[in-house]
């Protein structure tokens, strides 16, 4: 097992005022129900951005409360990776602007597009940094508005995405804790199962793009399922491949919350029990790149995450990206 050289040092999450139950899509004019959306996802609930609420915002007040946590200042920021695949603008990153709404005045600051996988290719990008730059404390960012992205006319997709952000404070390896191994693939062959066909440069947003909604995200849910399940699985052996570790030596796995059939079959290829799972798909839906620096904030908070437990991530997201990571705490 090598020796780590970068650890979470804090973390924290914020998500947007309002909430959106199930029940609710019935006042949009969405023909779907609680117990449809349950039965094919776990989510019961998920949150929306209004007015005032932006990418910037929420990832800001994630960031100040994971630099709390961990007792840093915006300016010993060395750097900023924030992952999204819904940035307040197009240009510039989303990053900067979370840097001077921080005053993270001498930090670097970059966004990543990976998609659900965004904080896990964050993660990996924190360690390089310090093992390459000199780097000695990194913030790293997952957060999504997709409710701003999504066509809500369609149910098969709709249904599935909340937003928020989640952050974490990483710095250099202290008494043998940190990321043991990290993993990272990606298939550009299979982009068009979900994508925004339009909204880009190569065709910019029109009257006709915005009435057939292809600035929106689509999906072929089918085929992404059994994409998701099958490079999760692969993620989940590379990295305890690369930790020398095995599934039983993993105090508690934290996926990518997708939906609770792909959380299942992820859990039951690495061979982990559901009690050592972390699931909030059922309170915050999909929130892709958010998904696992949220649930992390929450499992450390309430103690389910203690000192020197072993804890794996996985993720899989548009792309098709997906990757892993062992920590220990």
């Amino acid at each position: 097992m090598k020796r780590p050289t970068a650890m979470i040092a804090g973390t924290g999450h914020a998500v947007p005022k309002r909430v959106l139950t199930n029940h609710d899509f019935a006042g949009l004019g969405i023909e779907t129900s609680d117990e449809w959306i349950v039965e094919r996802t776990g989510i019961r609930q998920r949150f929306i951005a209004g007015e005032g609420e932006s990418l910037t915002s929420l990832s800001a007040d994630a960031a100040r409360q994971a630099m709390k946590a961990a007792g840093v200042t915006a300016p010993e920021l060395d750097f900023i990776v924030l992952g999204t695949a819904s940035p307040d603008r197009l240009l510039p990153a989303t990053a900067v602007e979370v840097q001077a709404a921080i005053g993270a005045t001498r930090a670097a600051a970059l966004d990543i597009c990976a998609a659900c996988s965004g904080w896990v290719y964050g993660m990996q990008v924190a360690e390089g940094l310090m093992a390459t730059s000199g780097a000695e404390t990194v913030l790293v960012i997952g957060a999504e508005t997709l409710s701003r992205i999504v066509n809500w006319k369609d149910r098969n997709t709709c249904v599935l995405f909340g937003d928020g952000a989640g952050a974490t404070i990483v710095k250099r390896s202290t008494k043998g804790r940190g990321i043991l191994s990290v993993f990272s693939r990606s298939d550009g062959t299979l982009a068009d199962l979900l994508h925004r066909p339009a909204g880009g440069a190569l065709r910019p947003v029109t009257p006709e793009v915005l009435a057939e909604g292809s600035n929106c995200i689509t999906m072929a849910g089918r085929e992404v399922f059994k994409n998701a399940v099958r490079s999760m699985a692969e993620a989940c052996d590379r990295a305890l491949d690369g930790a020398k570790l095995s599934a039983t030596d993993i105090d508690l796995l934290i996926p990518h919350q997708a939906n609770i059939r792909i959380i299942e079959a992820t859990a039951k290829h690495a061979n982990m029990p559901l009690e050592k799972v972390y699931v909030n798909v059922d309170r915050f839906g999909n929130t892709s790149a958010a998904s696992i620096p949220i649930a992390l904030d929450e499992a450390l908070r309430s103690g389910r995450i203690k000192e020197g437990m072993t804890v794996m991530f996985v993720a899989f997201g548009a792309g098709f990206t997906w990757g892993s990571l062992v920590v220990r705490f």
